[in-house]
């Protein structure tokens, strides 16, 4: 299996880099205008955010709800079904400055699980699944909310035809921010419907942190099948080599190659404390968009 690599160089003031999900291919070529469009506009707005002082964290969860939202990416309205005919969500944070982890697993009827994720970075108990998520949205008095929509409940009736082929994998995966601000601080987030189709209680990388790590030296956000990405811990592996002095493109480079020779499927972002920008993924494409200097970038296929 081979691997993609590529970065942007270290730049001063803010910077940030988003991802919509890694796969095989897009079921259509006309598919490609309208996720630029949505991820240059999100990637253009948290950047600005951040120009205005706007902290890592913040603008990390600004990035991760505007996606939420967004119906294109299989992360809160939009996200793909278990095998049950139910949406479970997962999101998690990592704020690089107090190296703080936080996260909500298998959350239902919220429309921002990465909200939950937040609130959760200032709590004794950081980490919450299944009915504890459910309380705590009550708790924050968030109404319900039903991320279902129409084409993601097509999508689960035509696999459930064939209940020995419950494959609902999605075009667009997890989605995931990483920002640095103006301040140099570095943060994560990361927010998924999990693979669709799955056996009811699976755990996806998001909110651990083999998907989502940061501290003060790195920050990354990863994508793909999450056994294989829990199987790498990518995010914390990537973020511990550059912590133990390697440059952010030669973790990458390094945690990349190991992934593809065990046949992993998987991507991941990042961004260092120089704000040197960094992706890789060892599937087809890898939907993700940066802005640095006020320069957006994209890797989207042409």
């Amino acid at each position: 299996m081979s691997y993609r690599i590529a970065h942007q160089p270290s730049a001063p003031g803010p910077q940030v880099i988003l991802h919509g999900g890694a796969g095989a291919t897009l079921k259509s070529q006309g598919a490609v205008a309208p996720l630029r469009q949505s991820l240059h506009h999100i990637v253009r707005t948290v950047y600005q955010a951040l120009t205005e002082g706007l902290s890592a964290l913040e603008a990390v969860v600004l990035g991760c709800q505007m996606l939420e939202d967004d119906p294109q990416f299989n992360a809160g309205t939009g996200a793909v079904l278990q095998s049950d005919g139910q949406v479970r969500l997962s999101a998690a944070l990592m704020d690089g400055a107090t190296q703080t982890f936080s996260g909500v697993i298998n959350a239902q009827r919220v429309q921002h699980p990465v909200a939950l994720a937040r609130f959760l970075q200032t709590q004794k108990d950081r980490v919450i699944a299944d009915v504890g998520a459910l309380e705590l949205a009550r708790e924050l008095h968030l109404p319900p909310y039903n991320p279902i929509t129409p084409q993601r409940l097509q999508e689960w009736v035509n696999a459930s035809k064939d209940s020995a082929v419950m494959n609902l994998v999605s075009e667009m995966g997890t989605i995931g921010v990483v920002a640095r601000d103006t301040q140099g601080r570095l943060a994560a987030g990361t927010s998924t419907g999990g693979k669709g189709g799955e056996r009811i209680g699976r755990v996806s990388d998001s909110a651990m942190p083999a998907g989502t790590y940061a501290n003060a030296w790195a920050a990354v956000s990863c994508t793909g099948i999450g056994e294989d990405i829990i199987d790498e811990c990518l995010a914390a592996r990537i973020v511990v080599r550059v912590t133990d002095g390697l440059d952010l493109p030669t973790a990458f480079d390094r945690s990349l190659a190991e992934a593809a020779a065990r046949g992993r499927d998987l991507g991941a972002i990042g961004l260092d404390a120089q704000g040197t920008i960094a992706w890789g993924y060892t599937t087809d494409l890898l939907l993700a968009a940066y802005c640095t200097n006020q320069v957006i970038g994209d890797t989207l296929p042409p």
